[in-house]
C-alpha cells in the first residue's frame, strides 16, 4: 500500500499522507511519492489539498532511516521545491503536529488551515543538526526573523495559535471546525479564475526568489559540520531513545 494517496475530485487533487502508524515520517519512498504527486501538470484542477491520516500531520524526516546515513541527501528540498513552485495554490490542513522537515511541509504550502491543537516547530537544535539555506529561507519568509530565531534557536514546538498571532499561517480554528473551515479556503480557491492564481502565485515565488542569490557558501560548510558532528550522532540516537542527549561541541 502507497504511504502517499492522490485523489482527484473536480477541480480539487487531495494528497494525503497515510503512515499514520510511523506519525507521518518522512522516508525515501514518501519524499518520492510526494514529489511525484506535485510533479504532475494540472490538468482540470485549480487547486492542491495537501493531508494527513492519523493524530500527527508529519513529524518530519524518518529518523530511523536517516540515523546512519546524516551526509547522504535525503531529497526533501527538491521535495518541498516542488510543493513550493507548483503552479496552482497548495493548501496544507494540518490536523496534528508539524514538526522539523512536517513544519517545512506545512509553509511551502500557500495556505495552512491548521487545528488549534496542532503544534509546529523546528527541532534540529535539539539533535545537533541545522536546517539548510532553503529550509531556513522559507522560514524567514513566511516568519521573519524574531519568530525564526524563536523557532530555530529555541527548538520547541509552539501552538498553532502562536502561528496565527505571529501571521505564519493564515487559518487556526477548533478540531472540530477544522474540515468545515478548509472546505471554505479550498472552495473559494477553486471558484476562482484559474490563469489569475497561476500569474499571481508565480509572481509572489519570483519576488521571493531574491534569497537564492546571497553567498552562502560558508554556512552551507557550517550546516554539514552540524550534520557530520559527533553531537549529531548523537542528538538522533537520544532522540530514538527517548533520553537526553549529551552534547559536546564536536
Amino acid at each position: 500500500m502507497s504511504k502517499i494517496r492522490v485523489a482527484r475530485e473536480g477541480a480539487v487533487r487531495t494528497v494525503t499522507l497515510t503512515r499514520a502508524e510511523k506519525r507521518n515520517a518522512l522516508d525515501h519512498e514518501m519524499l518520492a511519492g510526494l514529489k511525484a504527486a506535485f510533479a504532475e501538470p494540472a490538468a482540470a484542477e485549480r487547486v492542491v489539498v495537501l493531508r494527513a491520516e492519523g493524530t500527527v500531520f508529519c513529524a518530519g524526516l524518518d529518523l530511523t532511516e536517516r540515523r546512519g546515513t546524516l551526509s547522504e541527501p535525503s531529497g526533501i528540498e527538491e521535495m518541498l521545491h516542488a510543493i513550493e513552485s507548483f503552479p496552482l495554490p497548495v493548501v496544507a490542513v494540518v490536523q496534528g503536529d508539524a514538526i522539523a522537515g512536517g513544519n517545512e511541509l506545512a509553509l511551502h504550502c500557500d495556505f495552512v488551515v491548521a487545528a488549534a491543537t496542532a503544534r509546529f516547530g523546528m527541532s534540529l537544535a535539539q539533535i545537533g543538526l541545522a536546517p539548510t539555506w532553503f529550509l531556513a529561507k522559507k522560514l524567514l519568509e513566511v516568519a521573519g526573523p524574531v519568530a525564526t530565531r524563536e523557532i530555530l534557536l529555541l527548538g520547541d514546538p509552539l501552538p498553532a495559535a502562536r502561528l496565527h498571532e505571529l501571521g505564519i499561517i493564515g487559518r487556526c480554528v477548533p478540531p472540530a471546525e477544522l474540515q468545515t473551515a478548509a472546505r471554505a479556503v479550498i472552495d473559494r480557491l477553486a471558484a476562482n479564475a484559474p490563469l489569475s492564481l497561476k500569474a499571481m502565485k508565480a509572481l509572489i515565488n519570483r519576488e521571493m526568489a531574491f534569497r537564492d542569490a546571497i553567498p552562502h557558501a560558508d554556512i552551507d560548510r557550517q550546516i554539514v559540520a552540524a550534520r557530520d558532528s559527533v553531537d549529531a550522532r548523537e542528538g538522533i540516537a537520544a532522540r530514538l531513545e527517548r533520553r537526553k542527549p549529551s552534547f559536546v561541541g564536536r
